[in-house]
């Protein structure tokens, strides 16, 4: 068991990661307007991709998953123990929804959560992945597939491993998503949900 000031120096450097705002930072490159402008108005791969650039978006998620894995992967590599690793994961997951480089307002965490459950289990990773995927294309709502999958992984996580350290970081991380998506449940509700790769306005 590491020691608590390791612990926390772990949890730090994965939060700091996790904070980088990819949305942002590939928008910017790509000459694109700011996605926090589009959708949901969150710094995420969905409302890149509502800019028209399939691409910028790809990055994005690519960019937003990779940092829960590589988060995770340093703390490997330092000599971390499973708990710090999976709290290092959390971490990072917890940067993306409330970064510090951007007062705290960040994304959802759907491809954050996905990268921390790569670094966590693959099986648990790709439960999460085919039902987002199955879910996304039968409904075209990428809300309502990132909830599907949110509410599967913890339940895979825990016929795979039990009551565990791993299983407990996939249901908080579970939990806060599906929170962090009330405003997209409510739409979901009322109809006005946004469906995948359309175009928006302003929030």
């Amino acid at each position: 068991m590491e020691s608590t000031l390791t612990l926390l120096i772990y949890i730090a450097l994965g939060y700091l990661i996790g904070s980088l705002p990819f949305a942002v930072i590939v928008s910017r490159l790509f000459g694109l307007a700011d996605p926090r402008g589009h959708g949901s108005g969150n710094p995420g791969a969905t409302n890149v991709l509502r800019t028209g650039n399939k691409f910028a978006a790809l990055l994005t998620l690519l960019g937003d998953a990779a940092k829960g894995w590589v988060a995770m992967w340093l703390a490997t590599k330092v000599g971390a123990d499973g708990t710090a690793i999976a709290f290092t994961g959390l971490a990072a997951f917890l940067g993306h929804v409330f970064p510090v480089f951007l007062r705290f307002r960040g994304g959802k965490g759907v491809a954050t959560a996905l990268g921390v459950l790569i670094g966590l289990d693959g099986l648990v990773a790709l439960g999460a992945a085919l039902t987002w995927a199955a879910t996304a294309a039968i409904s075209r709502y990428s809300s309502l597939a990132a909830l599907a999958a949110a509410c599967v992984a913890p339940g895979v996580a825990y016929a795979l491993h039990g009551p565990d350290t791993l299983t407990l970081v996939v249901g908080i991380m579970c939990m806060l998503l599906i929170m962090r998506h009330r405003p997209n449940i409510l739409r979901l509700f009322a109809g006005t949900e946004t469906r995948i790769g359309k175009k928006t306005s302003a929030p």
